[in-house]
Order: structure tokens, then sequence, then C-alpha cells
């Protein structure tokens, strides 16, 4: 089974110099898509990580805090 993450900005706090609000980072798992992809920090790399197995292991958005009941397809970070 093939994984496909789309990760989009929705807000940054503070000063970030590689994204924007709307950006959008495409993984098909393990690959970045980065002809699909508007921008990639390297700093942001470990936390996808982290995120992604999450997911990729069918553990729950909302029991681990990452959304809300309202938004269960959804994962914050």
């Amino acid at each position: 089974m093939i994984l496909i993450l789309e990760i989009t900005v929705h807000l940054i706090k503070g000063f970030c110099p590689v994204y924007k609000e709307g950006d959008k980072i495409i993984i098909e798992d393990p690959k970045i898509l980065v002809n699909k992809t508007d921008a990639f920090c390297t700093n942001v790399l470990s936390k996808i990580l982290d995120y992604t197995t999450i997911i990729e292991h069918n553990w729950c958005p909302v029991k681990l805090g990452l959304t809300t009941e309202k938004e269960p397809d959804y994962a914050f970070m």
C-alpha cells in the first residue's frame, strides 16, 4: 500500500524564509514529489517523518491530539 500525504502550510508564526501560507508538500511514500511540492525545508524533515510514521500505522490523530473530532482526516503540526 502506498501512502500519499499532502501537507499544507496553514499558518506561520514568526518568520519563515522558505514557506508561505498555502504551500504544499506532497509525499508518496517514501518519496517527496518535488515536481508537485511548492517548497521544502530540511529543518522540517524530522518532524514530517515522525508524523508520517504515525499516520502510516493508522494511529488515530484525534487521540494523539494532532487534530479535533471535527477534522479527523487531518493532522496538524
